[in-house]
């Protein structure tokens, strides 16, 4: 099992920026492969980052050159740097945790905390 806990949400004016945090509980957290995802209202779910065991990313177009994720391996956190917000940022984002025997399958999720970006 794998416990998830993001912070570092918030109210942040266009064109800031935030830094959100996740620990995760367990005790083989580099083999992991971890997510950012966000949820907008009446929106669906998506991908914002993703970070392989190794720490090589992945992002959703609409965030490259914005958003960094990375990972402390050693301190069983993960961190999404999120620079030039926009109000179209503004989401539930979640952390979420993939075995890496099935390392798309994200089926470990944290509660989720809230990012408002105000124009």
């Amino acid at each position: 099992q794998v416990q998830l806990v993001e912070s570092g949400g918030g109210l942040v004016q266009a064109g800031g920026s935030l830094r959100l945090s996740c620990a995760a509980y367990v005790r083989t957290f580099s083999e992991y492969v971890m997510g950012w995802f966000r949820q907008a209202p009446g929106k669906e779910r998506e991908l914002v980052a993703r970070i392989t065991s190794g720490g090589s990313t992945n992002y959703a177009d609409s965030v490259k050159g914005r958003f960094t994720g990375s990972r402390d391996n050693a301190k069983n956190m993960v961190y999404l740097q999120m620079d030039n917000l926009n109000p179209e940022d503004t989401a539930v984002y979640y952390c979420a945790a993939a075995s890496y025997y099935t390392p798309h399958n994200f089926d470990y999720w944290g509660q989720g905390t809230q990012v408002t970006v105000s124009s």
